[in-house]
């Protein structure tokens, strides 16, 4: 029996694909997996049982997850199961800048028992004009599963678009539409595109990329569309930009100080995925990584422990080993598993830590297992069966 936690409100459609092997507890400290969405866990001091954390979303940034690495404990997160929320967050902010809606329908509620409102209304409505999406050129900065579905669906609107992604994956490629240009050099789609959406991962890397530098070669109607990440964006250098007239608008789904009711901004209070459809799927996804990994220990989609799969364990004993990614590892734990046969293996690593899982034709006595767990460089060594 296996139990689970909830730090946050998950969807019920993705507890109830747990099954009679689970039961829910309310004391972290006899879970052996946490759920959670937003709730922050940096000052969260995890309980040894806890084997991995699921996120029922996309960011982890309120996970520590390199402190979760070294204990052992598997951090998950549901990558495009929210995908096709955003991508339509992205179309109603590229509408809502490109026409003055809000205004427009702020105009039309203060009209409340004007008897006069549809005379009125052909006098006022050229105030809230605005242009159409067809025919702008559309830059997209990272083509990833939310990427994919906005650059695909864009063409359909007669939107010319544009694709950045060095990383792309095989995947993504195949499901790009052809008649998306893909683009090397990202300073194209700032000079070029009449609005531009970022849905990149936060990393060090990208922080702050759509910098002054970016803003400077922006075309004076530029809409800029963030709804990956607020610290993508360097909002000063944009707040000046709007200011100076340099671009046109500002669509942000992270409202903050300065963002908020400033001239020339559309703050979303993070709407992107907020649909009863995004958190049934991010919830279904979650729990079954968690399940596969706690039977099985396979992993699926972590950010901090490499992908490893071995399917459903058909021998007497499998055990998962993980530790630092360093040289002579598995010789060693050859050594201590001498005494039985090694059925099959699997070892991947990411970054700095690896992840051993071993089919054996005897099960592991918790002796071996801590024996295993003496090496250096070792984190956890887990019974799996």
């Amino acid at each position: 029996m296996y139990q689970y936690t909830c730090l946050n409100a998950i969807s019920q459609v993705g507890l109830s694909r747990f099954t009679a092997d689970y039961t829910m507890t309310d004391d972290k400290n006899k879970a052996d997996a946490i759920l959670v969405r937003s709730a922050n866990m940096h000052e969260m001091e995890l309980p040894k049982q806890v084997l991995a954390i699921a996120r029922a979303g996309a960011g982890v940034n309120n996970i520590p997850l390199d402190a979760c690495a070294k204990k052992g404990v598997v951090v998950f997160n549901t990558p495009g199961a929210n995908a096709n929320g955003v991508k339509e967050l992205v179309f109603a902010g590229m509408l809502l800048a490109s026409r003055d809606i809000v205004g427009g329908v702020n105009w039309a509620a203060a009209q409340a028992g004007n008897e006069s409102i549809a005379k009125d209304t052909e006098k006022e409505k050229k105030k809230f004009a605005g242009s159409e999406l067809s025919g702008k050129k559309l830059g997209i900065i990272g083509l990833g599963a939310i990427g994919v579905l906005v650059a695909n669906a864009a063409t359909h609107l007669g939107i010319e678009v544009y694709g950045y992604d060095p990383y792309i994956s095989v995947d993504a490629a195949w499901n790009l539409s052809r008649s998306i240009k893909h683009i090397s050099d990202v300073n194209e789609i700032y000079r070029e595109c009449d609005f531009i959406t970022i849905h990149v991962p936060l990393m060090d890397s990208t922080k702050g990329m759509i910098n002054k530098e970016a803003v400077d070669q922006m075309k004076s109607n530029a809409v800029i569309l963030n709804f990956a990440r607020d610290l993508l964006v360097d909002e000063d250098a944009i707040l000046e930009a709007l200011d100076q007239g340099k671009i046109k608008k500002y669509v942000s789904d992270f409202p903050n100080t300065k963002t908020v009711g400033h001239k020339g901004t559309i703050v979303i209070p993070h709407l992107g995925a907020s649909t009863e459809e995004s958190e049934d799927n991010c919830a279904v996804m979650a729990v079954n990584e968690l399940q596969d990994f706690l039977e099985n220990g396979n992993i699926r989609n972590s950010v901090n422990y490499p992908n490893c799969s071995m399917g459903v364990c058909e021998t007497a004993g499998r055990v998962a080993i993980y530790h630092k990614n360093v040289k002579m590892m598995i010789s060693q734990f050859t050594t201590i598993l001498s005494d039985t046969n090694i059925v099959n293996m699997s070892n991947t690593s990411r970054g700095e830590y690896a992840y051993t899982l071993l089919d054996l034709e005897d099960t592991v006595c918790p002796d071996t297992a801590r024996k295993l767990e003496s090496i250096e460089g070792v984190m956890r060594v887990r019974i799996v069966k």
